[in-house]
């Protein structure tokens, strides 16, 4: 049966992204450093359209992340734009002419806009809450997984609403101090978790959950 799948990098002390998120800084400041460990592979270099790249024991869980998912949810913050309506002309978001996700994504937002294709990637914006965002997706996902993506707001909203079934955490040995918690307000309190893997490395350590 398909999965609704979470994954997110966090670091040590508990922050999906740093201090004061802005259009420079859109993981806030120092939040780039819960990435550096995927941006230089080869996995992730490759559907950014970017060549080279390592290949190292993290690389094996970027493949596979990439695979069995039909469809893909995100909040407002990850897909870019700031709050507020849309604007006679909207930000087209972060990802660029070519995004890397490669399937439909719903976008969690509270003002309404059309449609947006970007290659072979089609953004829809879903202002009716987090169980029609996760419906939508669901139907155009088949039978492959959905992922919920991010930013920490998403992922609260559905780890409380207990809509997850499998949740991935790459824990990054750095310490931003303060941000956006991922676990704020009780998200996932009360859930049962059971350890499926652990893989450690020096740049990051990935903790995977079937959440219950």
């Amino acid at each position: 049966m398909p999965k609704v799948r979470l994954e997110i990098a966090i670091s040590l002390d508990g922050y999906a992204a740093g201090p004061n998120q802005s259009e420079e800084h859109p993981l806030g400041e120092g939040g780039m450093q819960l990435h550096e460990w995927i941006f230089k592979l080869a996995a992730w270099r490759e559907p950014h359209g970017r060549e080279g790249g390592e290949v190292n024991a993290s690389t094996p869980l970027v493949e596979e992340a990439r695979r069995g998912i039909g469809a893909g949810v995100m909040g407002r913050n990850m897909f870019g734009g700031g709050p507020g309506p849309w604007g006679d002309d909207p930000w087209p978001g972060w990802w660029g002419d070519e995004p890397p996700f490669h399937m439909p994504v719903f976008v969690l937002t509270h003002h309404e806009r059309e449609p947006l294709t970007l290659g072979d990637t089609t953004f829809s914006f879903v202002t009716d809450g987090i169980e029609s965002a996760l419906a939508q997706a669901r139907e155009a996902a088949g039978e492959e997984d959905v992922m919920i993506g991010g930013g920490a707001s998403a992922i609260q909203q559905y780890l409380a609403a207990g809509l997850v079934d499998q949740m991935q955490l790459n824990v990054v040995p750095v310490l931003l101090g303060s941000g956006t918690r991922l676990f704020d307000g009780g998200a996932g309190a009360g859930l049962e978790l059971e350890p499926l893997l652990v893989v450690d490395t020096p740049e990051v350590t990935h903790l995977r959950y079937r959440v219950g």
